[in-house]
């Protein structure tokens, strides 16, 4: 364990101080091999048991069923953020008239 350090200062053996070439760490944007290892047997493990997953999903009531495919999707779609647009120009507004 370490010692306490009242006056928070760095100890001398840290590896990122600054002008550290040694330990900068992974690049930006780089996977993590144990994540990507996971991600993929996980990816296995759902496409051998599709069929099963499938049987399971037929055996529950429509209302279950529905919310179980809601929650399993967020792990699949990307989330979408709603916007809100407000403009500030309202002085030169001209509805378009279509006239059929």
């Amino acid at each position: 364990m370490y010692k306490s350090n009242p006056l928070n200062l760095r100890r001398s053996n840290v590896k990122f101080q600054p002008g550290n070439d040694h330990g900068k760490g992974r690049k930006k944007g780089s996977i993590n091999k144990s994540t990507a290892n996971l991600r993929y047997s996980f990816t296995l493990l759902v496409e051998n048991n599709l069929s099963r997953i499938q049987r399971d999903l037929d055996e529950l009531s429509p209302r279950d069923r529905i919310k179980a495919i809601t929650e399993l999707s967020k792990y699949v779609l990307p989330q979408l953020k709603s916007i809100e647009y407000k403009d500030t120009n309202t002085d030169n507004f001209q509805p378009i008239i279509i006239q059929l």
